[in-house]
């Protein structure tokens, strides 16, 4: 089942599921899924409480800013004039992200409940992953994951103007609840380079592939490049789970996915030293894999 080219895969489909999410992996490099185990209510509240956030004085809000790049609190910038964001960066204890923004207990108790459903559902894509390639294991077990809260503050003056540049996520997959209500969310055909919209539908939630999937594929999977778009002058909410990377081991492509029709495409990354070198290059849209290829290391 699709819509507008991009797979929607029910995720308790029975056999076969796996296949499907690596062919929507390998193809596009985005899917919706349904039948994900994450309650409709649970969605609900994360929006508003995300949203409540967002409500608060600016003086609050910054106290959650970081020096690093990409973390805390993320206000406006040339690139991004629309956009604010909030990320907890350490997902397994986000204490500490809502005692800054003095958070209610009903707000901590969405927040802890949102990341663990959604962590869970990252256990299940890793495994599914690995059953597609007829592999065994967890994929993501121990994996650092980030969670990040989006508000597009768009308007009559903003339609028609970009709301988040052309990228590929540094991550290996992004799990991301858009919002049903505003679209915007575009995507990058492989095949064809053309962008195809990637319009909600209610109860889905979508997967995309980002840079360090494709490393750890030997290439198969696409890492999609994509944008937020400016549609029609409402508020835009999103909430987004990047599973990034281990913390103690570098990420290659099994022994398994690597063979005479498959040479090695990529030496071992680790994930902090890639996000270094792409912020530095600025090399926004997958370029930086290049960088990492095993005929650039000669």
């Amino acid at each position: 089942m699709a819509r507008n080219g991009v797979p929607v895969i029910d995720l308790q489909g029975g056999d076969g599921v796996a296949e499907e999410i690596v062919n929507a992996c390998e193809e596009w490099g985005i899917f919706r899924i349904i039948n994900h185990g994450v309650p409709p209510e649970l969605l609900t509240e994360m929006k508003a409480v995300a949203a409540a956030l967002f409500d608060l004085p600016e003086e609050i809000k910054r106290r959650t800013l970081s020096s690093e790049g990409g973390k805390g609190y993320l206000t406006f910038n040339p690139s991004s004039p629309y956009l604010e964001g909030f990320s907890i960066d350490e997902v397994s204890s986000p204490g500490d992200f809502c005692d800054r923004l003095d958070a209610t207990p009903h707000q901590r108790e969405v927040i802890c409940k949102y990341i663990k459903v959604l962590r869970d559902l990252a256990g299940i894509l890793g495994r599914k992953l690995m059953e597609g390639f007829g592999l065994a294991g967890d994929l993501f077990d121990g994996w650092n994951c980030q969670m990040r809260f989006n508000k597009y503050h768009f308007s009559p003056e903003s339609v028609g103007s970009c709301g988040v540049f052309l990228h590929s996520d540094p991550s290996f997959l992004t799990i991301l609840h858009d919002d049903e209500d505003v679209s915007g969310l575009q995507v990058v055909n492989k095949h064809t380079g053309e962008l195809t919209p990637v319009d909600p539908v209610p109860g889905t939630i979508a997967v995309n592939m980002g840079d360090i999937a494709k490393a750890w594929s030997n290439g198969r999977f696409c890492n999609v490049k994509h944008q937020v778009w400016c549609l029609e002058p409402k508020t835009r909410y999103s909430t987004v789970l990047f599973v990034l990377g281990p913390n103690d081991k570098k990420v290659e492509a099994p022994p398994e996915l690597v063979d005479s029709d498959h040479p090695r495409l990529y030496v071992p990354i680790d994930i902090k030293d890639y996000r270094n070198v792409r912020s530095a290059k600025r090399l926004h849209t997958g370029g930086t894999l290049e960088l990492f290829s095993t005929a650039a290391q000669g």
